[in-house]
């Protein structure tokens, strides 16, 4: 046997293996996305591709359809989940996206409403630190793989060359395919199972990115000329207890400094600092004020 055939006999095998644990996500689309059996009883789909989140139905590999019941999502990262009753399927081998190299092989899986399993194979091309979406999710590490993501392939998984799933497939700008990495897939199925929500940080304030005159900079010593000016404050909310005002325009944030409204919900997305008292920095009159304001949780 040639080492072609023998490859792509190899490939074949692991995307049947691998697609056991993919779901078609029926969600009262056209085309429907895909979705992984992460955990036992948990189903991983991605949030951007539903288009409502009661009376969904999965499609296994044997062409039944059963139920699932919603139990939360987040539209930072893109990851909705659901919970599997009473069905047994196998459940996703999960991998280590620290094994990723550029240019190793993927695949992406994905499977049709009527029970079809696909596939499409690429290579990595490129891997790189985390990362934070349009919306302010953090995404622990940048995967791009160098496949084409066909209709229904979002949701689905990216799986490595032994099988392993590293990710969720979703769709990134112009169509390119991005991958939601395991590890944050993992912490949001955590929150989700555990809270049924993902907890954020909350300032009671509205806020537009805005640029502050070289001079001002110069004379208050700030390392950048861009902040964030507060243009409505929540009455009894944190950022109002704490004194910030309108007009206030916010340079650093626990340390951190600030150059539009998406740090801010970078700092607040994750939840780490709900309850906790962070300092802020903000330019009131031309003058550097420092207060401490305690993080509250986003209501919801």
């Amino acid at each position: 046997m040639s080492s072609l055939l023998a490859l792509s006999n190899s490939l074949a095998d692991t995307v049947e293996q691998a697609g056991t644990a993919v779901v078609a996500v029926n969600a009262g689309k056209r085309v429907s996305p895909s979705g992984i059996h992460w955990r036992n009883g948990i189903i991983v789909t991605s949030d951007e591709s539903l288009q409502r989140y009661d009376e969904i139905t999965i499609t296994l590999s044997d062409g039944r359809t059963i139920p699932v019941t919603p139990i939360g999502h987040d539209s930072s990262t893109d990851v909705a989940v659901f919970k599997l009753q009473d069905a047994e399927i196998p459940v996703a081998k999960i991998g280590d996206t620290k094994t990723l190299k550029v240019g190793h092989l993927v695949l992406g899986l994905a499977r049709s409403s009527e029970g079809d399993l696909r596939a499409a194979m690429g290579a990595v091309s490129v891997v790189s630190g985390a990362w934070r979406s349009m919306s302010g999710g953090n995404i622990d590490q940048f995967i791009r793989p160098d496949i084409t993501l066909y209709s229904g392939f979002a949701g689905g998984p990216l799986v490595d060359a032994a099988g392993y799933v590293v990710g969720m497939n979703t769709s990134g700008r112009r169509g390119t395919a991005l991958t939601i990495p395991v590890a944050t897939v993992d912490r949001i199925v955590d929150q989700l199972v555990a809270k049924g929500r993902i907890s954020k940080g909350y300032l009671g304030v509205g806020m537009q990115p805005v640029r502050l005159p070289k001079n001002l900079k110069t004379a208050l010593n700030l390392t950048s000329a861009s902040g964030v000016i507060v243009v409505n404050v929540e009455p009894s909310g944190p950022a109002d207890n704490a004194g910030v005002l309108l007009g206030d325009v916010l340079v650093t944030f626990d340390g951190i400094t600030l150059s539009d409204t998406g740090d801010v919900l970078a700092l607040l997305n994750s939840g780490d600092r709900i309850g906790q008292t962070v300092k802020v920095q903000l330019v009131r009159g031309g003058v550097l004020v420092e207060l401490a304001i305690a993080i509250g949780e986003r209501p919801l």
